[in-house]
């Protein structure tokens, strides 16, 4: 992840309204790439942050849980499969056009269906660090 870089060098304005203009792909967490985005970071938001996500063809987000943070989703791009729930043994596929809506502590495996193309994402979570509130899951552990 490349934490080291200056989130805030791109924001425009403050006072109540704060913009990002045309963000490209800067940063990554397992596996996913990710455009600039908001969060605390960046415009000091407190209860929420919001970028996009590319998953590569073929890729997998290895599996993960969030903690205490609600986040959906709004494929843009793609085809992406996730395993999901104890063991990792639910199954839904979704595409260009599906919202996907995952509650906090649930366990998930996220799987880029091409080989191919990318899957693009909206994320949104009710967590202004974004990913830090994420643990690993072991699929074996259930």
């Amino acid at each position: 992840m490349s934490e080291d870089i200056d989130l805030k060098s791109a924001v425009e304005g403050g006072d109540g309204i704060s913009v990002i203009r045309g963000s490209g792909e800067c940063r990554g967490w397992n596996g996913i790439r990710y455009k600039l985005g908001m969060s605390a970071k960046n415009v000091g938001s407190s209860k929420l942050s919001m970028n996009v996500a590319t998953v590569p063809p073929g890729g997998v987000a290895f599996a993960h849980i969030h903690v205490d943070f609600e986040l959906m989703l709004y494929i843009l791009e793609g085809r992406v499969r996730h395993e999901y729930g104890p063991g990792l043994k639910k199954i839904v596929e979704n595409q260009a056009g599906d919202f996907i809506y995952i509650e906090p502590g649930v366990p998930h495996e996220v799987f880029n269906m091409s080989d191919t193309e990318p899957v693009v994402a909206v994320v949104a979570r009710s967590d202004a660090s974004e990913w830090q509130n994420i643990v690993d899951y072991d699929r074996n552990s259930s």
